[in-house]
């Protein structure tokens, strides 16, 4: 019988909060294995471009210990590297993407290869993005503790009509 040890990732905290994105990569995982053996399971809400997933060298080591296949619902959710999907493949690590259950490791390494320059891709959009915001003038940062939550607004529009702008 196939033993599975199952990794899940997204990559924001929203995304980890709301659970869908995980509650989708557990049940495309679930319909794969079928009445295979899930030893373990293991999520994370980390970058796909990090190195350093605490939850991964889990699911590795349970991989080792079980002499279990590392299952993962997609190839992006594993890594957005190409070195990373090099460095597992190199060091002998059984993994299977359940979006990609035939793929041999010159198709892992292409499809590596897409998801790292679609994480570049997202980078420079993201920077764009914020970039035209700040030209637009709108004041960005994240939830500081005693402030109420504001949708982001150009500053002169906060300081209210005929109001000198703030500094």
């Amino acid at each position: 019988m196939n033993r599975y040890v199952a990794y899940y990732r997204v990559s924001t905290k929203r995304q980890g909060e709301s659970g869908l994105g995980l509650e989708a990569q557990q049940e495309a995982v679930r319909q794969f294995i079928g009445g295979a053996e899930l030893v373990a399971q293991h999520q994370e809400v980390e970058s796909g471009g990090r190195a350093d997933r605490p939850a991964l060298e889990a699911a590795l080591r349970d991989c080792r210990i079980h002499r279990a296949t590392l299952v993962i619902a997609k190839l992006d959710r594993l890594a957005r590297s190409v070195a990373f999907i090099s460095r597992l493949q190199e060091h002998g690590v059984q993994f299977v993407a359940v979006d990609l259950p035939h793929a041999n490791n010159f198709t892992v390494q292409i499809m590596a290869a897409v998801a790292e320059h679609e994480r570049k891709l997202i980078a420079e959009r993201t920077r764009a993005a914020l970039q035209a915001a700040r030209a637009r003038g709108v004041r960005l940062g994240g939830r500081r503790a005693g402030h109420r939550h504001q949708q982001a607004v150009p500053v002169a529009d906060r300081n209210g009509p005929g109001a000198e702008p703030a500094e």
